[in-house]
C-alpha cells in the first residue's frame, strides 16, 4: 500500500504537504481503509461466515467504502440506513452500495437514534443472524488501531491536521504521534465539542495521555478545533465554496464538501491569522470522501 505525499507551495514560510489517503484505493481509499482493516480481520477471526453490519446516512462515505471493501473481499454486508427507502433514487452512494451487494435496511430516524442500544442490536441479530457490528463511521477500538497506522513510515512533521466527524481518525493519529509532534483536529460538527470525550475513552486502552480541552494560541499542543464547521455537518457558506473552487483550480487536488474542504480552509486560516508556531512543517491528512460531491451539489444546486 503506497501513501502518496503531495507537496504544496510554501505559504508564509510554512512547508505544507498533503498525505493523499484518498488515492490508496479508488473505492475504499481515504481513512475508511484504516477504519475497516482490523474490523474485517476481527470479524473473520470470530467467524469466517460473519456478516458485516454497519450504520450510515443516505450519503455516507462509510457505507460506500464498507460495501466496496466487503464486495472485494467476498464478505456479506448490511447497511442500516437512516431514512426511507424512497431516498435511494437521489443517492448515488446507496445505489453504489446496493450494486456492490450490500443489503440496505432502512429505519426511521427515531430507531436510528437508538442504534447503540442493546435492545436494538439484539433485534438486528435476531433478524439477520450471525452479524459483526461496526459502529457508524467505524468508530471503535479496531478503527482506532487501524488509524494509528496512518503515520507509519511518514517523515516527521511539526503539525498533523485531520478532519473530525467521530474523532476515530484523530484518535489513531494522536495515539501514534512522535515526540514534539502536534495533532490538530478540525471538527465538522456544530455545537459543544464532545469529540475530546470520545477520544479520551480510548486513552487507557491504547496507552496515551488524555487530551485537554484548553486551546491556546499559537497552538502548541494537540487539540480539536470547533470553529470551522460552517454551520454544521454537511453545511457550507459561499466562502467555503469559493475556497474549494480556488484550491482545486490552483493545486489540482479534489476536496469534498463535508470534511476536507473545511479542513484545508482551516489550515490556511490558522496560518494567515498567526495561530500556529512559525516556520513549521505541516502535514494535512486527505481522508477522501469525494464520492459524495455529486449528490451534495445536486442537493444544494452548486455549480462547480
Amino acid at each position: 500500500m503506497n501513501k502518496e505525499i503531495h507537496h504544496l507551495p510554501p505559504h508564509k514560510n510554512f512547508e505544507i504537504d498533503v498525505l493523499r489517503l484518498d488515492l490508496i484505493h479508488p473505492e475504499y481509499g481515504g481513512n475508511k481503509f484504516f477504519k475497516l482493516k482490523y474490523n474485517i480481520l476481527k470479524a473473520k477471526e470470530q467467524n469466517p461466515d460473519s456478516i458485516i453490519l454497519t450504520f450510515g446516512g443516505t450519503h455516507s462515505n462509510h457505507i460506500y467504502s464498507t460495501a466496496a471493501f466487503c464486495e472485494e473481499h467476498k464478505i456479506k454486508c448490511i447497511g442500516v440506513i437512516r431514512g426511507e427507502e424512497s431516498m435511494i433514487i437521489n443517492s448515488p452512494t446507496l445505489q453504489f452500495a446496493r450494486k456492490k451487494g450490500m443489503l440496505l435496511h432502512f429505519v426511521s430516524r427515531n430507531e436510528y437514534d437508538g442504534k447503540n442500544e442493546k435492545s436494538f442490536r439484539e433485534e438486528l441479530k435476531k433478524q439477520f443472524g450471525n452479524i459483526y457490528i461496526i459502529p457508524e463511521g467505524g468508530n471503535n477500538s479496531e478503527g482506532v488501531k487501524g488509524c494509528a497506522e496512518i503515520l507509519t513510515n511518514i517523515p516527521f512533521y511539526d503539525y498533523v491536521f485531520c478532519a473530525c466527524g467521530t474523532a476515530c481518525t484523530f484518535t489513531g493519529i494522536y495515539s501514534s504521534l512522535k515526540q514534539n509532534q502536534i495533532a490538530v483536529g478540525v471538527s465538522v460538527l456544530k455545537g459543544e465539542n464532545e469529540l475530546i470525550n470520545d477520544l479520551n475513552k480510548y486513552a487507557d486502552e491504547f496507552q496515551f495521555k488524555k487530551l485537554k480541552e484548553t486551546i491556546n494560541y499559537p497552538i502548541s499542543t494537540s487539540c480539536i478545533l470547533n470553529n470551522f464547521h460552517f454551520g454544521g455537518y454537511a453545511k457550507h457558506t459561499q466562502e467555503l465554496i469559493d475556497f474549494k473552487r480556488s484550491f482545486e483550480t490552483n493545486y489540482k487536488i479534489p476536496l469534498d464538501y463535508v470534511y476536507t474542504a473545511k479542513l484545508f480552509y482551516a489550515v490556511y486560516s490558522l496560518i494567515d491569522n498567526s495561530k500556529l508556531l512559525p516556520n513549521k512543517k505541516l502535514l494535512i491528512i486527505h481522508s477522501g470522501g469525494q464520492q459524495g460531491n455529486q449528490a451534495y451539489e445536486q442537493r444544494y444546486k452548486i455549480n462547480m
